[in-house]
This record gives structure tokens, sequence and C-alpha cells, in this order.
């Protein structure tokens, strides 16, 4: 994953979520992609931290 491409506040909001942290990193790459676009169209700290709560739930 080229880091540069991530959102920091997406990579903020994710380090604060273990569960988070380890389904986004079982993760295939669309996935991953998947969610870096939501990140990317996210216009506030509570949808970024949606986007991660999302995930968690994936797991």
């Amino acid at each position: 994953m080229n880091f540069a491409e991530v959102p920091i506040g997406f990579s903020m909001a994710l380090a604060q979520n273990e569960t988070a942290v380890n389904a986004y990193a079982m993760m295939t790459k669309g996935q991953k992609q998947a969610y870096l676009s939501r990140a990317h169209r996210a216009r506030s700290e509570q949808e970024m931290y949606q986007i991660v709560s999302d995930i968690a739930a994936e797991a």
C-alpha cells in the first residue's frame, strides 16, 4: 500500500481502533481500495470514524 495515498485522518482513526486495524490487514487489495476511496470522499472527522467503525464491523 502506498501510504502517500492514505488520508492522514483515516490513518489516525484506524490506529485508534485495534479491531479495525486487524480487519483492514486481512482485507484484499480491492476491499482496502474501496475503503480508501470512501476515506478520500469523507468531509468530516465523524465520517472518517464511521468508515473505521464499518471496517471493525466486518471483523
